[in-house]
């Protein structure tokens, strides 16, 4: 079964947290960077943070510097975000990605492997 499964979305208020959680068979998850994109109601969709294979490389988008952290653990074939100090626009369907390439993540250019996305909302 090769995909990626999200979970650890849901509703939280202003300034509260979420962590979600990324889990991807080894066959996927091993040797690749891995990452989170959004797509917010009406919006296109947005980087978020990529991760490269060894923890060597990471790179957030503006938006989330500072309040999002990324890590991975490769015994496990998983990936968290947490997500702290949580704002109405940080409201959007969050989804793992996983690429060879860590800058083909941040270019958003032929991603090898998309979850099937997780909704986070935050109320104000």
């Amino acid at each position: 079964q090769e995909e990626l499964v999200e979970s650890g979305g849901g509703l939280v208020q202003t300034g509260g947290s979420l962590t979600l959680s990324c889990v991807a068979p080894s066959l996927i998850f091993s040797g690749r960077a891995m990452g989170w994109f959004r797509q917010a109601p009406g919006k296109e969709r947005e980087f978020v943070v990529a991760v490269g294979w060894d923890d060597d490389r990471v790179q957030y988008a503006d938006s989330v510097k500072g309040r999002f952290t990324i890590s991975r653990n490769n015994a496990k074939n998983t990936v968290l975000l947490q997500m702290d100090s949580l704002k109405p626009e940080d409201t959007a369907v969050y989804y793992c990605v996983a690429d060879l390439s860590f800058g083909d993540i941040i270019d958003d250019y032929g991603i090898d492997y998309w979850g099937k996305g997780t909704l986070v909302t935050v109320s104000s």
